[in-house]
């Protein structure tokens, strides 16, 4: 099926060799008119002319580099739309923006519309741990972002250019979301696709996990190991890494732990009303332990009361815990009380359990990434 929209990942092969290699023989008398002019672009940096230059080439001529080849080629198999749009993830380097704006003119000049160009934060390789804590879990962000706009079936991934490591992320992406992955090595004529992942992966997993892939989703966030670790099973550890500052063990969501989380979040959105327990057929007031406290923080009574209203499957809300001088990250948890709630507000935090109409664990697990998901 021709796609609409590519995601592709982008290198440096345009700079290096291809057009630096011009640039130090201009005034070799067996260049031609276009390569010449291309060597001049390149040493004046003017990415515009650069771009012209290579419109005027094939566009599987070598020298325009892996990205511009590998989609002419999805265009020539009619994997993508001849005018498809173009997503460009660049990384986070000089090299990298002035590539990506090279591309965007380009691609541009051939009629693809829209063409973006994405920086990916922290994709950069002078901070080989900075790299791959958080540039590849940037890119796989990045990437899902795009496609969450325009959903999965209507993209594909070229995942020819940039740095071996951000192309196998991009391949795993792909595979977990079932989304068409596509690569032309320098060598092929042709694009081999990769096929989906031949296994189910396990979505209660991601609903047991969700208290924290939730909290940890936002780009750069991290969280205090001790914060979730009556919540954590040892099958968690493949989705996060784990970072000592200070002498405090933090996480934060690796490459992998970023694609679990977006990939199921999608399947589990599309069988929600499946997994669910049934709407409540009566809802109740809130019950808060007897204390003065209450009258101190009527938000709390409030958000209670929210959770109920909103969410179909929520019976009642009871408090069971209130510390004045604690302060923990709003979630929801399965706990020594069932499915609880966690909220905090003004340096105090309070637990309370939640009743629901669930019958079984699964339908109790659903029902704790659901509340996870509708807190976002």
């Amino acid at each position: 099926m021709l796609q609409p929209i590519a995601l592709c990942t982008v290198g440096t092969s345009l700079f290096y060799p291809n057009l630096s290699s011009l640039k130090d023989k201009i005034n070799d008398p067996n260049l031609s008119p276009v390569q010449r002019e291309l060597g001049q672009a390149f040493r004046d940096a003017d990415w515009r002319r650069v771009a012209q230059a290579l419109a005027q080439l094939p566009n599987t001529d070598r020298t325009c580099g892996a990205e511009i080849n590998s989609v002419a080629a999805l265009v020539q198999q009619k994997l993508v739309t001849s005018n498809c749009g173009i997503y460009l993830f660049h990384s986070a380097t000089s090299d990298g923006r002035s590539i990506g704006e090279i591309l965007r003119h380009y691609f541009e000049l051939r009629q693809h519309v829209p063409v973006c160009t994405i920086e990916v934060a922290d994709l950069t390789d002078t901070n080989p741990m900075l790299f791959r804590n958080r540039g590849l879990r940037n890119l796989a962000s990045e990437m899902c972002k795009v496609l969450r706009e325009y959903t999965p079936g209507a993209c594909l991934i070229n995942a020819t250019g940039g740095y071996k490591a951000q192309i196998a992320v991009a391949v795993l992406l792909g595979q977990a979301m079932e989304i068409p992955v596509c690569y032309m090595h320098e060598r092929f004529s042709e694009i081999i696709t990769f096929p989906p992942l031949p296994v189910a992966l396990d979505l209660e997993t991601w609903m047991s996990a969700s208290p924290v892939l939730y909290q940890l989703e936002a780009p750069g966030a991290q969280l205090r190991f001790d914060e979730v670790r009556d919540d954590w099973q040892p099958k968690f550890d493949a989705l996060v890494n784990r970072e000592p500052i200070d002498g405090v063990e933090y996480l934060a969501l690796s490459p992998t732990g970023q694609i679990f989380h977006e990939s199921f979040r999608q399947r589990f959105r599309k069988q929600v009303d499946a997994l669910l327990p049934p709407a409540a057929k009566e809802k109740k007031e809130p019950r808060l332990e007897k204390a003065g406290w209450l009258s101190k923080y009527p938000q709390i009574e409030a958000w209670m009361r929210r959770v109920t209203q909103e969410v179909g499957p929520v019976v009642q809300c009871v408090s069971f815990y209130y510390n004045p001088d604690l302060s923990e990250p709003i979630r929801f948890r399965i706990g020594s009380h069932g499915l609880e709630g966690i909220f905090s507000t003004s340096g105090v935090t309070v637990k309370f359990r939640i009743e629901h109409t669930g019958k079984t664990p699964q339908q109790e697990q659903a029902l704790l990434a659901y509340l996870n998901d509708w807190l976002q």
